[in-house]
């Protein structure tokens, strides 16, 4: 019988924390409830009662992660939100 790993995700609480201040990465709003938005696909680490990985986020205000949850927003705008965040993350120095 072949072992397969158990996935572990991926957790940084200094990306996630960063978010707060940020404006949002789909519709530009900086009203102070941006958050770090996991991803909803199954790929990215999420399961049932687990969020994906924390490399797979995106800044977005209250508004818009809602709209992400319910699936107004297509995943591909989702991912270009994620880019953007990347994006705001390395050039900040958050990671490197």
């Amino acid at each position: 019988m072949i072992s397969v790993p158990k996935y572990r995700a991926y957790r940084n609480k200094k990306i996630l924390d960063f978010a707060k201040g940020e404006p949002c990465q789909l519709c530009g709003r900086n009203d102070g409830t941006t958050v770090a938005a996991h991803s909803d696909l199954i790929e990215d680490g999420k399961g049932v009662g687990i969020k994906a990985s924390d490399h797979c986020i995106a800044y977005l205000c209250s508004g818009c992660h809602l709209a992400y949850d319910r699936h107004e927003i297509s995943q591909e705008e989702f991912h270009r939100a994620m880019k953007r965040t990347w994006k705001i993350i390395l050039d900040n120095g958050i990671l490197s």
